[in-house]
């Protein structure tokens, strides 16, 4: 009898999902097929998020650990299984999440790619040495290790110092005038000047008439001569004379940025500093013995600054000496194949990890999965495509079917209509946010979700075209605009663009055509320059971007608009906290008073994890609530300043409705479709395109009757279409108020309702970089330059039908 039964557990097809309950999923039961591309789909905040990471993730990596060392089950208990009855038919996973790691500086493209590795082995089996120089340990070729870092700068490739401009900006002023900005203020300041006076320079003549030797010496000197100082006597009191030490600005500088405990003083410090490419290496981070050592004519600094796609070139070109090197260049071709094929040819082996968008660095980290050749696992992808142009969408679409094809079971959530439009079977969360999702709505192949009525995803998968056409406005036509001449940076080579003020902007094209250069650095700097000259139309300039708001949980929502701030005073003036005489303060996680001591108010530890990424488990004392008991006693409206942080936006703007300073923030979270995040949700677990809303909301509290520039980089990241409808209200709500805005976007429904398109390629990298076209959605369409117009033109006949 249980010989029988056993083959058939065996050969169950499906993954089955039983009672989930992280977060918002009530309860939830689910059948997954394996060995198939399944695309979780659902609007932001409904819970796809929680059932394909939260759940099935999570499941996954815990039983891996149960089956590893033994000091993993202790970790396991920490961190808690997901809430869930059961999960089975379920494969081992490997996650590739958008968030959760950001890399240091010292992790490159070639790192976590692990390309690095392979071409330094190529340079120490088979590159071409100096006469008579030893052989060089492939450790030797990377600036991580203390074999290969150039001594000088540590392989950091560049060394922190000062200039006479920086530390005196204004040469007009005299010492007493303050011509030393980076001088220390209050007494310490006044103190350095006496001591200087004691020492006999002259304080009150203006800084340019000193001679150059003394002002050499005042900024940089490493002496530090000790003085009586004689201060001036001031009527009121009377002053002993004393002994001063003086320190030069330069040796302040570096002391303060290097030692100092608060991070304003180092702030404050490394505004004087400015990095310079290390004289030593040159910026290239090794020591000299490797960089002697050549492979077809070039230095691995050389090669690791080419473009992967140029890289490849020299690779398939060269005629590599011996069978080792010939193997080793095969190698490193194949590995760099995927990586091209995801549209990231554009990038170096030397481009540093936190200079990458999120959706870069997880296709990075797809590129190299390509190549590992396991089979028989789960992949969890977080939207894969995000910041991808619909053109590099479809390469993306044959590596998630090689993956497949390989034996492999692949999780996506995903937005992007057209890996919606792939899938093999689809998993359809809501129907709305937080409170009023976390159910399955549907569960099963693409095409018969046009029956589900209460699915926000049907409604755009099937609808006209697509979508339901926006109100029919004219295009706006713009006032002024703002010309940029013979722009040169990264790829973009002497161009010249033009922006529209008044109207709504997109800039359009592949990844790395040049998009984020040409608005975040070019236009955002030249703008945020000339806002100081009266005549300029903009008077203020607001950046949007993906960067965290914090990069831990102490971080959050409400610390981040101000609302925390309102709410500790509401709960100061509460009775129970008047009558024990308690501050603002007691109410803060972040200071010690009314918080748990054992999690310093994170309400997580984090855990250490030999070989593993350190992950946080809910505090043993106060199970996650931040406080201690005692401030847990006091309740405003019968709720502890706990509770208050668990609420929801949405729950929130009822409670504090009659509370108008809290009911602003709370009211600008709801109407930019953020009504799902609790209050206290650490910043560690929001998403970029999360966080962007999140200071896009704080901005629109501040509603400024001066023309702004709004400035966003994909906006649409993690949205479904359902929520870029709502958001577009609020973008061009600013527009009709008399601002301008400016995306960055690859979502042709929003490029198609635009007032005004520049459209950059027509490739990427060193293929990029040039303007391919700008005019009107309808002009930029019908001159079918680029790789833009094509599907650009499709959507304008589904948003006009």
């Amino acid at each position: 009898m249980h010989h029988s039964t056993a083959p058939e557990v065996q050969h169950d097809p499906f993954v089955r999902v039983r009672g989930a309950r992280e977060h918002n999923l009530r309860g939830v039961d689910v059948d997954i097929p394996r060995d198939a591309l399944t695309v979780f789909t659902g609007v932001s905040g409904s819970g796809k998020s929680s059932l394909a990471f939260g759940t099935l993730y999570a499941e996954a990596q815990r039983r891996y650990f149960e089956s590893v060392a033994p000091y993993a089950r202790r970790l396991i208990h920490q961190i808690g299984a997901p809430k869930v009855d059961s999960v089975t038919g379920l494969p081992p996973a490997v996650s590739l999440e958008q968030r959760r790691s950001s890399p240091g500086t010292r992790s490159s493209v070639g790192t976590v790619t692990l390309l690095s590795n392979s071409l330094r082995m190529l340079y120490s089996r088979a590159g071409t040495y100096p006469p008579g120089a030893e052989r060089l340990d492939s450790d030797a070729f990377s600036p991580n290790t203390a074999a290969g870092a150039c001594p000088s700068c540590h392989g950091l490739g560049s060394i922190h110092r000062t200039t006479e401009e920086l530390l005196v900006p204004d040469a007009g002023l005299s010492i007493r005038q303050g011509a030393i900005a980076a001088w220390p203020g209050a007494w310490q300041g006044k103190n350095l000047r006496d001591v200087l006076e004691a020492l006999g320079h002259d304080v009150d003549a203006p800084w340019r008439e000193l001679a150059a030797k003394d002002r050499e010496w005042i900024l940089f000197t490493e002496e530090q001569p000790v003085v009586t100082v004689h201060p001036v006597r001031d009527a009121d009191r009377i002053q002993r004379p004393y002994q001063g030490t003086y320190m030069s600005a330069h040796r302040y500088v570096m002391r303060t940025f290097s030692d100092s405990k608060s991070a304003t003083l180092r702030a404050r410090a490394e505004r004087f500093l400015t990095d310079s490419p290390c004289p030593v290496c040159e910026g290239r981070r090794l020591r000299p013995e490797a960089l002697a050592v050549t492979f077809a004519g070039r230095t691995i600094a050389q090669l690791a600054a080419l473009p992967l796609t140029a890289l490849d070139s020299v690779l398939a070109s060269a005629s590599p000496a011996g069978e080792a090197a010939r193997v080793l260049a095969e190698d490193l071709r194949a590995r760099i194949g995927p990586v091209v094929e995801l549209g990231l040819g554009y990038l170096s082996l030397d481009r540093t990890a936190p200079s990458l968008s999120a959706g870069e660095l997880q296709r990075l980290r797809l590129a190299t999965q390509l190549r590992s050749g396991l089979f028989g696992v789960v992949y969890v992808l977080d939207e894969p495509s995000a910041g991808l142009h619909p053109a590099d969408t479809e390469a993306l679409l044959g590596v998630l079917d090689r993956l497949k094809a390989a034996g492999n079971t692949v999780f996506v959530v995903e937005h992007a209509l057209d890996v919606v439009r792939h899938a093999d079977w689809l998993v359809d969360v809501g129907p709305l946010a937080g409170e009023h999702g976390g159910r399955v709505l549907y569960s099963g192949p693409p095409r018969e979700l046009a029956g589900v009525a209460e699915s926000a995803t049907a409604r755009h998968l099937f609808g006209p075209g697509g979508a339901e056409p926006g109100p029919g406005r004219a295009a706006r036509a713009a006032g002024s605009s703002v010309r940029l001449t013979g722009i040169d940076r990264h790829n973009l080579r002497g161009v010249d663009a033009e922006f529209p003020l008044g109207v709504f902007t997109a800039v359009t094209g592949v990844s790395g055509s040049g998009k984020s250069t040409l608005v975040g650095q070019v236009l955002a700097r030249e703008v945020g320059d000339r806002i100081a000259d009266p005549a300029f139309p903009v008077r203020r300039l607001v950046e949007v971007d993906q960067k965290p708001i914090g990069r831990t949980p102490r971080s959050n929502l409400a610390t981040y608009t101000g609302l925390f701030d309102v709410v500790r005073k509401l709960f100061t003036a509460a009775p129970q906290a008047r009558a024990r005489g308690w501050k603002a303060g007691r109410f803060s996680f972040n200071v010690p008073g009314g918080r748990c001591e054992t999690c310093q108010g994170e309400g997580f530890v984090s855990v250490e994890l030999l070989f593993l990424p350190s992950t946080y488990a809910p505090c043993p004392e106060c199970a996650g609530a931040r406080y201690n008991t005692e401030t847990l006693e006091v309740r405003y409206e019968g709720l502890t300043i706990a509770e208050v942080l668990g609420l929801t936006v949405e729950s929130a703007a009822a409670f504090f409705a009659a509370v108008p300073a809290a009911a602003r923030s709370l009211r600008a979270l709801e109407e930019i479709g953020l009504g799902y995040l609790r209050l206290g949700q650490p910043a560690t677990e929001l998403s970029g395109g999360e966080a962007q809303r999140i200071k896009l909301a704080a901005e629109l509290q501040r509603r400024r009757r001066d023309h702004t520039l709004y400035v966003l980089d994909e906006p649409t990241t993690g949205l479904h279409p359902a929520d870029v409808r709502v958001l577009l209200r609020q973008l061009h709500g600013l527009v009709d108020a008399g601002h301008s805005v400016v995306v960055v976007e690859h979502d042709m429904e929003v490029v198609a309702g635009a007032d005004w398109v520049i459209d950059l390629g027509p490739g990427g990298g060193t293929d990029g970089g040039r303007i391919v076209a700008a005019g009107t959605p309808a002009q930029v369409a019908a001159a079918g330059a680029g790789r833009t117009a094509g599907y650009l033109a499709r959507a304008l006949v589904a948003v006009r039908p």
